[in-house]
């Protein structure tokens, strides 16, 4: 129990940390490593997936990465690329971190439903998957998005 809640709360911190990263990033040109690290980086994680605790079953790996998919709708609806200066920024919007908020809070609520019936262990691969189908789908559209300005642009 107290390590669902110790997990949760960590989970929440770097959730509204990431809410300033995101406000920061707005004002400094976009670019294709600045789309494609973040999940990069994020994919060393996976490696939880070595130890037996953490393993989850294929079903459980579809239903997390379509949830994550499905969430990351509301981000990629959220976030649009624009020239100014002769570069491309990511256009600040202002409900993002009202979605980021409110998708914590729907993440936080599913933790504690699901994890009522599933070890911490799985719950953690689940969500590990679930943000990483989330963050992935989002670069992926956004740098669909760097492509198509830079096509457009130079043409």
């Amino acid at each position: 129990m107290y390590l669902a809640i110790a997990t949760t709360a960590v989970f929440a911190f770097m959730a509204i940390v990431m809410i300033f990263v995101r406000m920061r990033a707005s004002r400094k040109p976009a670019s294709v490593k600045k789309i494609i690290l973040p999940p990069f980086f994020m994919s060393t994680g996976a490696l939880m997936f070595l130890f037996p605790m953490f393993q989850i079953s294929w079903l459980q790996v579809a239903e997390a990465l379509t949830v994550g998919i499905i969430f990351s709708i509301f981000l990629i609806k959220t976030s649009k690329l624009e020239f100014s200066d002769g570069e491309i920024y990511v256009k600040p919007s202002k409900i993002f971190p009202v979605i980021l908020i409110g998708l914590l809070v729907i993440r936080i609520i599913i933790k504690l439903i699901i994890g009522t019936s599933i070890s911490v262990g799985e719950t953690s691969g689940m969500f590990f998957l679930l943000a990483f189908g989330m963050i992935g789908t989002w670069r992926i559209a956004m740098l669909y998005q760097y492509v198509q300005l830079t096509k457009k642009q130079s043409a």
